[in-house]
């Protein structure tokens, strides 16, 4: 005959999903269904969530290092991410007059158009996300998640 055992504490997390122990899974989790929501929004005017954030923050040029920085993303996966952009003709690209290596990447009048259409799909995927959890939670989420972020950073942890 053979008994099987199991953890208390491995029984409880199994059973209920709500309280994860590992922080980046329920982070990175949430994370994905939250994004679902504004890409839903946003595939009205035919934009990802990715190319939306990379528009908002390119209104003034930005270098890569910049962009990649602001948007918390390795520069690889930013590149990835403005290729779409400047194939479209959303975004431009200049090489610094100092340094041919440098690139900096800003909106074009297509792009800011096209931000302007987006906005409202944008609010309705922010309006959603407090429907679903409630606007003061969700008002303090943001919170926690900017101070999460500012300590990473402080403590030298990558993006």
């Amino acid at each position: 005959m053979h008994l099987s055992f199991m953890c208390i504490y491995t029984y409880y997390v199994a059973m209920n999903p709500i309280t994860p122990r590992c922080t980046c899974f329920a982070l990175r989790r949430a994370s994905r269904r939250a994004s679902q929501i504004y890409d839903r929004e946003l595939a009205h005017v035919d934009l990802s969530l990715n190319g939306y954030s990379i528009l908002r923050r390119v209104r003034e040029a930005k270098s890569l290092t910049q962009l990649a920085d602001e948007l918390g993303m390795d520069r690889t996966t930013v590149t990835r991410n403005l290729k779409p952009l400047l194939h479209a003709g959303l975004i431009s690209e200049q090489r610094s007059r100092d340094d041919a290596r440098k690139k900096w990447f800003a909106i074009t009048a297509a792009g800011r158009r096209l931000l302007v259409r987006a906005e409202p799909h944008w609010q309705q995927a922010e309006d959603r996300i407090d429907a679903l959890f409630g606007a003061t939670k969700a008002h303090a989420l943001r919170i926690d998640l900017a101070e999460f972020d500012q300590a990473l950073r402080q403590a030298g942890d990558p993006a």
